[in-house]
Parts: structure tokens; C-alpha cells; sequence
């Protein structure tokens, strides 16, 4: 097991989207764009080419030194980074004008910015290695946050699971029911994340995860609030709380998980499951902003980062898999004690992403959420 994987706390950080972080509403099952000032021409070609300096927005610590330096010396140029810590604070930055050529929104995130025009078209056959990316993982070729992923590329992925203590619980059952294991009780965690939460209990009574039905809602709520009485407590601080021993058992991101071996004393204690009842899947995105200065350069850094040597590398610094063919067996062999955390091709399904709604839909899931938090 490498250790190189750094401990990432940025997904406790993801919250449910709010739309109005980039002045967007909702328009029937569409939006509409309220500020034209930053829209690029969708259809201009991007010069492949050094044209300037890399800005560069991002979560801290999410591209190996390394490749950075490699980048920085193949071509010549400075990367010039900046980082933000949620998804809005990345929105409020680009609503006040600020310019980066390259930034990398969650999906649901990606659907917003470019409905709304803020990013450029990025022509994949001017990508050397795109085809990595799209041969081997066609759901990438169509998704529904970026029809025919004309403004992005898919940077890393995720599941959601289960991570517990063998040596305090032994084997799980493989579903959500685990969750309600009397043997952990009072060391029970839930993730700090409405989507996350509503979307177990949805999935363990067979419904949509983006369900927003007041019937549904309700079906939720209760599902939840049973567990309760078995929680210690909701929190995003899921690998921290395993090895701190908080706790035994904890809702948990796949990529968390990779922290949690690469922190452990003894990693052979830690295991990583997904619910036979299906779990969330989430992916991360390059997109270049309509604004930015350099997109020459940025359509440069997007290639260089597809490269499997490169993609290698950040695998193992970040400790999330990326969808670039060839680079599965480095991440498999990472997780090789928590094979659950891969994550194949066929896992890539619409119905287990976190999708946007409408207001109204929002408000009703926002509203069962502080029900059961507040429990």
C-alpha cells in the first residue's frame, strides 16, 4: 500500500448546490443565463498552444507536485494556482470576475456553469490522449451534466460506501441495513451532506436518490430517524473518525477510504463496502472558463494530465481514481484491500449521481434534511 496519498477533507466540504452561487435559476427543465458579460463565443476553436502562464483553480492538493513541475518545464510556463474550498466559493470568485484558464467543478456544478455559458467548448480531437478517456469509458461520451461533454473532461471519480473497523464488527452483510449493525451502535457516523444521507435511505427503500416526492420524502425521513437512536453523530471527517477510533462504522467516500490505508497503522483492520442496493457515484471535471486568458494552455494541461504516466502519479498522490485507460491496474493495486473502491465502467450510471432541481425540489429535500439532522 502506498502512502503517498495525501488525507482529504474537501468533499465534507460539499453541500447541497444552490443555484444562486452563479446568479442562475431554473427555467421549466433548463436555465437561463443572467449575466451575459462572461459568455464566450461557444462555438470558437481554442488554439492549442502556449498562449501565457497556467491560472489554475482547484481544491488544495489535488495534482501531484511533480507533474505540476513537468508540466511547468515542458512547456515553459508558470502554473499560477489558486484554491477555493467549496463549490461556491469557487462560483463566487468566477461571479466576481476573477480569471482562471483551468478549474474543475463536481458534475452537478459543470451542468450549471455551462448551461449558463460560462465555459468554453473544448474540442476533444484536439486532445491527443482524450481518447483514453472516451474509448474506454463511454458514459463520458454523453453525460447528462455535459451533453457530449462539449465544455469537459472527467478529471476523478467516486463512490459512496461504507467504511467500518473489522477488528471491532468482523464482515458486513453488504447493504445499507449494516448501517443499523446493533454491534456499533453509538459508533455510528453519518456523512454531514444532505445528498448523501437522503440518498442512502432512498436507495435503501428502492426509490430515486434525487427523489424530492413529499410521499418519498416522508418514507426517507423515517428510515432515517430509526437510525438515530444508533448515531453518534453526522460528520464529513469520515477517514478521521475511523482512525481516531470515533468511530466503528461510517457512511464514506471511496477516495477517504485510500486515506484511511495510507494513514493506519495497521490497514488490514479497515474495510470499504458499497450496498447491494446501489451507491452513489460522483465525478469531478477540467472545464476552462469563458473568461479565461490562457485557454491555449489550459487545452495543453488537460492533454498533459491525460497522459497515463502522469495520471499514475496524481492516482497515487490524491488517492481517487481517474478514467484515463491504462491506469486501472495503478489504482486497483492501491485499493488492493478495499477492491470496492474501484470503480468500472458499467458502475457510471445517471441514477446514482446527485443531480439539480428545481427550487421547489430543493426546498423540500433542504426541508427533510433539517428534520432528521435536527432529530
Amino acid at each position: 500500500m502506498s502512502h503517498e496519498a495525501r488525507p482529504l477533507s474537501r468533499r465534507s466540504l460539499l453541500r447541497s448546490c444552490a443555484a444562486g452561487g452563479l446568479g442562475l435559476s431554473l427555467a421549466g427543465c433548463g436555465f437561463v443565463q443572467q449575466n451575459t458579460a462572461m459568455t464566450a463565443d461557444d462555438d470558437a476553436p481554442i488554439d492549442v498552444k502556449v498562449d501565457g502562464d497556467l491560472v489554475y483553480f482547484n481544491w488544495a492538493d489535488y495534482v501531484d507536485p511533480s507533474v505540476f513541475a513537468g508540466f511547468q518545464k515542458e512547456y515553459g510556463v508558470n502554473v499560477v494556482q489558486s484554491n477555493f474550498d467549496s463549490m461556491q466559493g469557487m462560483a463566487a470568485k468566477l461571479d466576481a470576475g476573477n480569471k482562471y484558464d483551468i478549474i474543475f467543478p463536481s458534475a452537478k456544478w459543470a451542468q450549471l456553469l455551462a448551461s449558463a455559458g460560462r465555459l468554453r467548448r473544448i474540442d476533444h480531437t484536439k486532445l491527443r490522449n482524450a481518447e483514453l478517456v472516451f474509448g474506454s469509458y463511454p458514459y463520458f461520451g454523453d453525460p447528462w451534466y455535459d451533453p457530449r461533454s462539449a465544455h469537459t473532461v472527467p478529471f476523478t471519480m467516486y463512490k459512496t460506501g461504507i467504511g467500518w473497523r473489522r477488528d471491532k464488527l468482523g464482515d458486513l452483510s453488504g447493504s445499507w441495513d449494516d448501517l443499523w449493525d446493533p454491534a456499533a451502535s453509538g459508533t455510528v457516523f453519518l456523512l454531514d451532506d444532505r445528498d448523501e444521507v437522503l440518498g442512502m435511505a432512498a436507495l435503501k427503500l428502492g426509490l430515486d436518490i434525487n427523489t424530492s416526492s413529499r410521499h418519498d420524502l416522508d418514507r426517507i425521513a423515517a428510515t432515517i430517524k430509526s437510525l438515530r437512536p444508533h448515531l453518534r453523530g453526522f460528520s464529513s471527517d469520515d477517514y478521521d473518525n475511523l482512525l481516531n477510533g470515533n468511530a466503528t462504522m461510517t457512511q464514506a467516500w471511496s477516495g477517504d477510504m485510500v486515506s484511511v490505508l495510507g494513514q493506519a497503522k495497521d490497514p488490514s483492520i479497515y474495510g470499504f463496502e458499497t450496498a447491494k442496493e446501489g451507491c452513489p457515484i460522483n465525478s469531478d471535471c477540467y472545464a476552462i472558463p469563458a473568461n479565461a486568458q490562457h485557454p491555449g494552455t489550459a487545452m495543453l494541461f488537460i492533454d498533459y494530465m491525460l497522459r497515463p504516466s502522469n495520471v499514475i502519479k496524481n492516482i497515487r498522490y490524491i488517492g481517487y481514481p481517474m478514467p484515463v485507460h491504462g491506469t486501472e491496474d495503478a489504482y486497483a493495486a492501491i485499493v488492493k484491500q478495499l477492491p470496492n473502491c474501484v470503480i468500472e465502467p458499467g458502475d457510471l450510471t445517471t441514477d446514482r449521481y446527485f443531480r439539480n432541481s428545481s427550487p421547489a425540489a430543493q426546498q423540500a429535500r433542504d426541508a427533510t434534511w433539517t428534520d432528521v439532522e435536527a432529530e
